[in-house]
């Protein structure tokens, strides 16, 4: 070690030997004492109530489960209550073909429980969607052939092969749809 060295450590052991480390020491014991006890009161309290919000809050996530699992599984209840008589109807319907074998009455039965049947999907809000004519959209429509044709424009639907269906105002089901192209 140099000169330089030796004079900076033995400078540096002189300053740490200035500093002085004070505390400021509590100007009564007693009210030390007071404030100590106010904070833990104060702590087991907040404690307390944390504790009883916590349990609240699990107690209500319990029961908003138990209700959604209750109602995802009796959310169909309202359809199947209305789609009993349309049950009843095919039961009658197919019960008085094996007593008569009339194919008049049966087929004017079955078209009966038809009707019941699609009315019930459209109290519920099922709508059907009407493609033919119109122009192919890609939202609405599932083109599962191309046809040449000079008679409409391209891109026009020319038949529907399944039926496409709203919920309401969303799509349930795309139509498929056979569309028109250009000749050749």
């Amino acid at each position: 070690m140099n000169k330089k060295e030796k004079h900076n450590k033995e400078n540096n052991k002189n300053e740490m030997k200035d500093i002085e480390i004070t505390v400021d020491e509590p100007v009564n014991q007693q009210e030390e004492t007071v404030n100590k006890e106010a904070l833990e009161k104060q702590l087991k309290d907040l404690n307390d109530k944390y504790l009883r919000k916590l349990a609240e809050f699990e107690n209500y996530k319990r029961r908003t489960d138990s209700e959604r699992s209750e109602f995802f599984a009796y959310a169909s209840e309202k359809l199947i209550t209305e789609m009993i008589p349309v049950l009843d109807d095919f039961d009658r319907v197919m019960k008085s073909y094996d007593e008569k074998h009339d194919i008049e009455s049966f087929k004017k039965g079955v078209e009966l429980v038809y009707d019941k049947f699609r009315k019930v999907l459209e109290k519920q809000g099922l709508k059907e969607m009407d493609s033919n004519g119109k122009e192919f959209d890609v939202h609405l429509h599932e083109a599962i052939m191309q046809q040449p044709d000079d008679s409409h424009a391209p891109d026009t639907v020319l038949d529907t092969a399944q039926k496409g269906y709203y919920m309401k105002d969303k799509v349930l089901r795309h139509a498929k749809v056979i569309v028109s192209a250009k000749p050749e």
